[in-house]
């Protein structure tokens, strides 16, 4: 696995997941704000299946061949 994600965008994923995790104990109270674990896993792991799947890379970072 290498890193796929940039930093704004693992940022972005983070706090995005964060939000959604406290739905489930603030606001609405849905099950449904679980799916923050995924953005929030992707963020903090910096690399995600989708974009490896799409060919999408916005780490910019040199890469070591």
């Amino acid at each position: 696995m290498k890193i796929n994600e940039g930093s704004i965008d693992r940022i972005v994923r983070i706090v995005a997941g964060l939000v959604l995790i406290s739905l489930v104990f603030i606001g609405p109270q849905s099950p449904w704000g679980w799916i923050g674990v995924v953005p929030l896993a992707t963020g903090l792991i910096g690399w995600c299946p989708a974009y490896t799947l799409f060919g999408i890379d916005t780490c910019k970072m040199k890469k070591a061949r």
